[in-house]
């Protein structure tokens, strides 16, 4: 299967996302009502995550087991993301687009949050965990790291009571479009 990257990632800058249908075929969507993960003081987590975030019991890290978030994610009864979306996440990330931002406990794979970052914008794809609060730490490590880098937006793309208990917020088309457009002119850099 031969992937074009550009175009792949041309799609995701003017606001659409990819996702395999029932029959594994890959197509891109839109949302009318975008969901977004504030990154100001909108963004709340459940206080009974404050203690684990405290006690330090995962540690983070950035694509250090890309392969497996992508498994993780796919690992579900009902899944959008079919084999040949992982081979694209897989080049994508070779590229230097799509990236996993990971929970360990040891030299345990906790969980973790897959996306794709295009300058000032996150996308984030989806996320899974293996230990409990694994991918809820994720998120609120994932929401601080984007903000010291001066990340616009981060785009849930769609609202589900786990993204509600974040602070979530929804969006028109039009003001998603309008940050979107701000996020895309600003340099940030997702890092390592």
């Amino acid at each position: 299967m031969e992937i074009d990257i550009p175009s792949i990632v041309n799609g995701y800058a003017r606001g659409y996302f990819l996702m395999a249908d029932d029959r594994g075929e890959i197509r891109w969507y839109s949302s009318r009502q975008r969901t977004l993960i504030p990154l100001d003081d909108r963004f709340r987590y459940p206080k009974s995550l404050r203690p684990i975030i405290n006690q330090e019991r995962f540690s983070i890290a950035i694509n250090r087991d890309f392969v497996s978030v992508c498994y993780g994610c796919a690992d579900r009864d009902t899944t959008w993301i079919s084999s040949e979306l992982i081979e694209i996440y897989l080049a994508l990330n070779k590229a230097g687009w799509a990236h996993s931002f990971e929970t360990w406990q040891g030299e345990e794979l906790a969980g973790g949050i897959l996306g794709i970052s295009i300058n000032g914008a996150f996308i984030g794809e989806s996320m899974f965990y293996r230990i409990p609060n694994g991918s809820k730490v994720a998120m609120v490590k994932l929401v601080e790291h984007l903000r010291k880098r001066q990340y616009v937006l981060f785009d849930a793309q769609l609202q589900n009571p786990h993204l509600e208990r974040f602070g979530s917020i929804v969006v028109s088309p039009k003001k998603y479009q309008i940050l979107l457009h701000q996020a895309l002119s600003r340099q940030c850099y997702f890092g390592e």
